[in-house]
């Protein structure tokens, strides 16, 4: 063998790296899929979000006391699409995003239950 055939035949080996690159790359990536994840986790239990979730198994008992409200007076999901029903979607929606653009999003009082419009219902 030639000089000249010898480095050609080492320069086709491949390396460590182009040998094993499809494995380091799905590690690589279950790494970063665990790093973000562990991210996203801190942030929910230090934001206080985790305290919110009435899903979590340990506040089933707190989820039925929070009921749910069917006082909604809104537009049917269901029947005749004609320009009555058009108009009647109109003037609900109107009514809705009045209320939400009159809020002062600056105030102090922009999250508050009244402002939001989900106060308790009323007992009657």
């Amino acid at each position: 063998m030639s000089e000249e055939e010898t480095v050609a035949t080492v320069d086709h080996l491949p390396d460590r790296w182009s040998r094993h690159r499809f494995m380091g790359l799905v590690g690589l990536t279950i790494f970063v899929a665990l790093f973000l994840v562990s991210v996203a986790l801190a942030l929910y239990n230090s934001s206080g979000a985790a305290q919110l979730d009435l899903t979590r198994p340990g506040y089933q008992s707190v989820r039925e006391q929070a009921g749910h409200s069917t006082s909604f007076d809104g537009f049917a999901a269901n029947g005749p699409l004609n320009k009555e029903t058009t108009d009647q979607f109109r003037t609900l929606y109107d009514t809705q995003a009045e209320k939400a653009t009159n809020v002062d999003s600056f105030a102090g009082n922009a999250m508050d239950e009244q402002t939001l419009s989900i106060d308790a219902p009323s007992e009657n």
